[in-house]
């Protein structure tokens, strides 16, 4: 008698539900990916087919799924977390607001790998002036179109946007330190 096993894979997005089938499949059957991966949530939008990884005898099956999240969270803080984690897009919530919560985080918990990682002389307070640090010392720059009374101008400005990511980024690589948000 054979028998065969359906494994279902759920989490919150981008807990790394597929990197996890892949890594299993590589290691048991010597095979590639099986799904595709990527470092943000929605990259599964459908429940595929099922994988075979792990073993014949039984036979098993992963199948993999999107990220779920609870249709109301909590509070604010609960997805503030989440989006820095990587679970909600980030220009959903903002990535500017985002980078000022990951701030007051890091200083909150003492965390001041941002402080040497960015060459600041002491941690501060605000996101401004942080992000205009970056950018001036990143050359995060954009064109932008001012009107005036005589006409259109040119001119180069700090992007700030641009710096807030690069914060998020560097958060989410682990280049600010070892953090945990609970």
């Amino acid at each position: 008698q054979s028998s065969e096993h359906n494994i279902l894979v759920i989490g919150v997005p981008n807990v790394g539900k597929s990197s996890l089938i892949n890594s299993l499949r590589r290691l048991h059957l010597k095979k590639g990916k099986a799904t595709a991966v990527g470092g943000e949530p929605g990259i599964t939008k459908a429940v595929l087919s099922r994988i075979q990884v792990v073993c014949e005898k039984p036979l098993m099956y992963l199948v993999d799924t999107p990220g779920v999240l609870p249709p109301r969270l909590g509070d604010v803080e609960t997805g503030m977390k989440l989006a820095l984690c990587g679970a909600i897009r980030d220009h959903l919530v903002g990535e500017d607001i985002m980078a000022d919560y990951l701030l007051y985080t890091l200083n909150k918990q003492q965390q001041f790998g941002y402080v040497q990682r960015y060459g600041l002389g002491q941690p501060c307070d605000h996101i401004e002036p942080l992000l205009k640090h970056m950018a001036l010392t990143q050359g995060r720059t954009q064109k932008v179109k001012v009107l005036t009374g005589t006409g259109n101008v040119n001119m180069m400005m700090l992007n700030y946007p641009a710096a807030a990511y690069e914060f998020l980024r560097d958060f989410r690589a682990g280049r600010l330190g070892r953090v945990t948000l609970d």
